[in-house]
């Protein structure tokens, strides 16, 4: 199983950003996706999840209103749209694959990629 993470990179404050995690080696459609993120010197957080469908997400109250979680089963890949950066969401972007809905226990990570927000 691969989940490859890209998109990151530096961003002034105020920009966007649109992570993509590409799945490869598991039946995608039977997954969950989320999104985690670990700043330097802190622990690693949850951002928010999908459902293996699509009609169902849940987005953190740190970034709700800022950013949204998409996939595309047919491209088995994920996606997190970050919108309204902050310095403070500088960290190492995590995605993960969850055969339960709902849990923060992924059954298997990505690599990460660094988003860099600048003030």
């Amino acid at each position: 199983v691969q989940l490859q993470a890209s998109g990151g990179g530096l961003v002034q404050a105020g920009g966007s950003l649109r992570l993509s995690c590409a799945a490869s080696g598991l039946a995608f459609r039977n997954y969950a996706m989320g999104w985690f993120r670990q700043a330097p010197g802190k622990e690693r957080e949850f951002v928010g999840h999908i459902n293996w469908s699509g009609d169902s997400s849940y987005i953190a109250s740190s970034v709700k209103g800022r950013f949204t979680i998409s996939r595309e089963n047919a491209k088995n890949t994920a996606y997190l749209q970050m919108n309204n950066l902050k310095p403070e969401d500088t960290a190492v972007y995590y995605c993960a694959a969850t055969k339960e809905y709902g849990s923060l226990v992924p059954d298997y990570w990505g690599q990460g990629t660094l988003v860099t927000v600048s003030s």
